[in-house]
């Protein structure tokens, strides 16, 4: 959800209501709550729950304007566990008061969840008064564009990257409410919208475990020439021969990737370069899962041509070859640029097109093989590193140009099915963002829907 901060109908330039429905009330959320909560923000191993006994503080990630996520949490130090006046109970509503500005006043409403979670000190549990509202009305009360403003009028820090809120602000903020039976079938509206999200992101998740089954059968077995999967090396032996690598079609090529591949490293840029404005470098504290994200440094605009050799491309696969995110790889897209590499980030560079294209080569570094090959090759402890030479020497099965080409299609054939419902998602979000709004600032009534529910129920 992003913040638009233009004053509604209901709202004056004070952020205070000038006018509200008829029937509905204006109150500070403290009026709507028991209780309000924040917890400790220690040092914690970095894994989930493990036994019913354990117990796990929540990460800001887990309140997401996506919704409830109960599995982003780690395990607390024991003589932490217990405190359950910290405990997260399903009909809580939590919402984020420290971090990135864009990351702080999120809210979201708790559905469900596991026991044994806390909340954290860098947000704040509410629970309601179950005979003023319903919690999942008032996460979207809290969460409109007027309540938004003014916890962002409210929040301080001497950066962008790092700001907050007092538990104070929060309970003062003022929201509309709607009558009981009001918030009743608003909430019932919600639901049925949350069902359609979920089932449609269900179905994502699955198509996307699909495709890696996918990719997996055709970088072992490849496309035949009528199109189709080979058949297996047990159905089809003769179809197969043996190598390093086990089994692989005949027309295949075992040997490492630095026989068709090399490893560029990028250059050491200084910090002293570093400006407010310019043109982004790729730190390995950017190459997280698959995406190019964080807080980039920037450059000066003149560097892209005195450091060509550096320059990012589009489709570029990149690695981390050193610290925490040791052996995450990211393609770069065109969204990215334009991006100068630093040192400690390897690109991948095709030296043997005859051999592979490079586009295909994003298929091979995808490998469940090949990632787990990095790990083993990873060095160095708690600061782990690789060199571009063991990169380099990890042996990989290659196909003919022209097979690369047809594993190219069915994949992109498959990727499409999932963009398209991922873009059924966002306009789903989007929607359900859209009609809450209209809903709980009173724009649209639900009275006709009452009046149906009525005469169903006489």
């Amino acid at each position: 959800m992003r913040r638009h901060y233009s004053c509604g109908s209901f709202w004056g330039d004070s952020g205070m209501s000038e006018q509200i429905p008829s029937g509905w009330t204006r109150a500070p959320v403290c009026d709507l709550v028991e209780k309000h909560f924040s917890g400790p923000s220690p040092t914690c191993e970095e894994r989930n729950i493990h036994s019913s006994n354990e117990w796990a503080v929540l990460k800001t990630t887990a309140v997401v304007w996506g919704g409830w996520n109960e599995t982003a949490h780690k395990v607390l130090p024991k003589h932490l566990w217990g405190q359950k006046e910290l405990e997260v109970q399903a009909g809580d509503v939590l919402v984020t008061k420290a971090g990135p500005r864009h990351r702080v006043g999120v809210v979201i409403h708790v559905p469900e969840t596991q026991p044994h979670l806390i909340v954290s000190g860098k947000m704040i549990g509410l629970r309601v008064k179950r005979e003023l509202c319903f919690p999942d009305v008032l996460a979207g009360a809290i969460a409109l564009r007027e309540p938004q403003k003014y916890l962002d009028d409210r929040t301080t820090g001497m950066a962008e990257s790092q700001v907050n809120f007092s538990n104070k602000a929060l309970l003062q903020t003022p929201v509309i409410m709607p009558p009981l039976v009001e918030q009743a079938v608003i909430s019932q509206i919600k639901d049925v919208l949350d069902t359609q999200i979920r089932q449609t992101e269900a179905l994502i998740a699955k198509l996307e475990h699909i495709k890696q089954g996918l990719l997996t059968d055709l970088l072992t077995r490849g496309i035949d020439q009528n199109g189709q999967l080979r058949p297996t090396p047990d159905q089809a032996p003769h179809l197969y021969k043996d190598s390093p690598l086990g089994w692989i079609p005949r027309e295949w090529v075992a040997n490492s990737l630095g026989s068709v591949v090399k490893l560029q490293g990028g250059y050491a840029f200084s910090s002293e370069s570093f400006q407010e404005h310019g043109v982004r470098l790729a730190r390995i504290s950017n190459i997280k899962g698959d995406s190019i994200v964080g807080d980039f440094a920037l450059l000066p605009w003149s560097f892209i041509d005195r450091y060509s050799d550096y320059a990012a491309k589009e489709g570029d696969v990149l690695i981390a070859m050193s610290g925490a995110t040791t052996g995450k790889m990211a393609v770069v897209d065109n969204e990215n640029l334009p991006m100068l590499i630093n040192q400690r980030v390897g690109r991948f560079v095709v030296t043997e097109r005859d051999y592979v294209l490079p586009s295909f080569l994003t298929f091979l570094l995808g490998t469940s093989h090949f990632k787990r090959e990095i790990e083993i090759a990873a060095i160095g402890g708690a600061q782990p590193n690789i060199s571009g030479r063991q990169i380099e020497s990890i042996p990989l099965a290659f196909p003919p140009t022209g097979e690369q080409q047809k594993i190219e299609a069915a994949m992109q054939a498959f990727g499409k099915r999932i963009l398209a419902e991922q873009a059924s998602a966002r306009k789903l979000h989007h929607d359900k963002a859209g009609l809450m709004d209209d809903l709980l600032t009173g724009r649209v009534r639900v009275a006709p829907l009452l009046e149906e529910a009525q005469q169903r129920e006489g």
